[in-house]
């Protein structure tokens, strides 16, 4: 992780644009985990469609890795994070 190479100053626009791409982040990542738990309790119900949900479970923590990464990239731009 980088750090700011000097003071930084937010617009008011700026700061509610970070809170916006936050909330996002937040939902699309609850999206995920809600699948994840749904799945799980389909398997539980019911093992034989296990194989089914496995690629569905395998595909969502990349897909939270990728939002993460995203909203970072966001993050460190917006505050002049340099690496």
């Amino acid at each position: 992780m980088g750090s700011a190479s000097a003071p930084v100053t937010l617009s008011v626009e700026q700061v509610n644009e970070l809170v916006k791409k936050l909330a996002t982040l937040r939902h699309d990542i609850n999206g995920d985990l809600a699948l994840v738990v749904a799945s799980a309790e389909l398997v539980k119900l019911n093992p034989a469609t296990a194989a089914q949900r496995l690629k569905m479970l395998l595909e969502q923590p990349d897909k939270i890795r990728k939002k993460m990464d995203q909203f970072s990239v966001e993050f460190e731009k917006f505050l002049g994070i340099v690496k």
